[in-house]
């Protein structure tokens, strides 16, 4: 079960390159492979829930000396989110994604992606998590560029050389790291680190970790290259992009702060809420001054990632839970506000919302699938937003972490300011004059965009049983001792 989720899409993506002029087995088969894998990974995660983590050592070489698998509760619900965005992708692509595309390799370059993402949440050793992390960063490169248009490209390059510039730092890390410690298998690491005087090079090691892992996960000052790069493909890869890209950076840090910061934890947790709240702030503000829908969705990831980070720095068992429940509810709401944003551009040619209006009174059913998504991420109750944003609040006051609590609140404000900026723009005023005709909204788009809100709606609704198994991730993350115990068996 723990090879599955990287075998699956392997073998999916083989099968995919061999039938890629069939268009009609590409879509079935595609869909079908992801419900799979959100089987398995449903399978897993009750699985470690029950019986603990589990952990593989690849070729019967005993840990740390051979490719270690490892399946604990953080990455078991990693997988299962990932895996049901992969779903309701699959159904909404034939719908916005042009037959080109899709015959010129777009189902096996997102099969390509899903390894990639699944083995950086299962690995256990740093240097197969850098392996992992190209494969994932090569298929989205040419997903971002699939197609060829100007501005595709233009966002590509930008994509593909920040993209370099963090695997630069990884490797860089990696060196220094496996210079000092003679080791790169995460749990030996770990337990090396606790014992290690000589500090200086490890924490270099970590610094140039974090600022990798920072470029990935689009925080501050490296943010600027995603709205650059995020609106330029079809909404639907932008939109798988939303839900799995930068969240594997996030779960990569808060991996590696349980397992690695054992020495100057003062600073590391200050330096972490210093970059929360200004990663927070200056995503927010540079969203509510955007009128093209998906810049202002794309500096929202930015805004939201910095809720994750919070959660982190604070780092009690209560803020690492929300911060994992927040993780979860943006994959979802964020995917399908972009989504929606689809059907938009569907409906009325334009993503500017200078350009949009009366899109309620034409299509309520439309109105209804942005307002749900986008009310979660501005916080409105009962939606999963406004637990996240609770969750870490209360975690904040708890830790008497007041400066970064009140940031969060206010940046929750402003959420709702470009929320309701697009619901007033594009679906609340009158149609203008100079709106092209309404165009046909297709089924699967609608279908699709419509199982992911009653996904947000669910996981607001079952608030209180999701955030116990995330409470229990969270007791995994911050016991290191029992990661290490799992794979070194002492």
């Amino acid at each position: 079960m723990l090879i599955a989720p990287i075998l699956l899409p392997l073998l999916s993506m083989v099968i995919l390159i061999f039938t890629r002029r069939w268009l009609v087995f590409q879509q079935t088969f595609s869909l079908l492979a992801t419900i799979m894998l959100t089987v398995i990974s449903l399978t897993l995660l009750l699985d470690i829930n029950t019986n603990g983590i589990i952990t593989i050592q690849m070729g019967s070489w005993p840990a740390p000396y051979g490719i270690t698998l490892i399946g604990d509760l953080l990455a078991s619900i990693m997988l299962l989110t990932t895996s049901f965005v992969a779903i309701v992708v699959m159904i909404y692509s034939p719908g916005f994604i042009d037959r080109e595309r899709q015959t010129a390799g777009y189902y096996p370059l997102v099969f390509g992606l899903l390894m990639g993402v699944n083995g950086a949440f299962l690995t256990g050793d740093i240097f197969n998590l850098y392996v992992w992390y190209e494969v994932m960063l090569t298929s989205s490169f040419v997903l971002i560029a699939l197609g060829g248009s100007a501005e595709q490209l233009r966002g590509s390059v930008k994509y593909v050389t920040i993209s370099f510039v963090a695997s630069i730092f990884f490797v860089s890390a990696i060196g220094i790291i496996y210079g000092q410690t003679g080791t790169l298998n995460m749990a030996d690491l770990a337990y090396k680190m606790r014992t290690w005087d000589d500090m200086p090079y490890i924490n270099s090691g970590l610094m140039l970790f974090f600022i990798a892992f920072s470029i990935k996960s689009a925080l501050f000052p490296f943010f600027f290259w995603l709205p650059a790069s995020y609106h330029t493909p079809p909404v639907a890869i932008t939109a798988l992009f939303a839900g799995t890209l930068t969240k594997v950076g996030i779960y990569t840090m808060i991996r590696f702060f349980s397992l690695f910061v054992v020495q100057d934890v003062v600073f590391w947790k200050t330096f972490l809420l210093v970059i929360a709240g200004l990663t927070m702030s200056i995503g927010v503000m540079m969203a509510a001054s955007q009128f093209d829908i998906r810049k202002i969705l794309s500096f929202h990831i930015i805004s939201q990632v910095g809720y994750m980070v919070m959660g982190l720095a604070i780092f009690t068992v209560n803020s690492v839970a929300a911060a994992i429940y927040f993780t979860v509810h943006n994959m979802l709401s964020k995917t399908n506000t972009f989504l929606a944003g689809g059907l938009v551009y569907q409906r009325s040619g334009s993503y500017d919302l200078k350009y949009l209006g009366g899109l309620y009174k034409t299509m309520p059913f439309l109105a209804i699938l942005f307002f749900v998504p986008a009310m979660s991420l501005a916080g409105i109750p009962p939606l999963p937003g406004f637990f996240g944003k609770f969750f870490l609040i209360k975690g904040g006051f708890e830790a008497g972490q007041y400066v970064i609590t009140a940031v969060a609140i206010l940046v929750g404000l402003f959420t709702l300011f470009s929320m309701i900026k697009i619901w007033n723009e594009a679906y609340w005023k009158k149609e203008p004059d100079d709106m092209p005709e309404p165009g046909p909204v297709s089924k699967g788009t609608l279908v699709a965009t419509a199982l992911l809100a009653a996904a947000v709606v669910a996981l607001g609704v079952f608030a209180g049983p999701v955030m116990e198994v995330c409470h229990a991730a969270a007791l995994q993350v911050t016991s290191p001792e029992v990661y290490i115990e799992a794979v070194l068996g002492n």
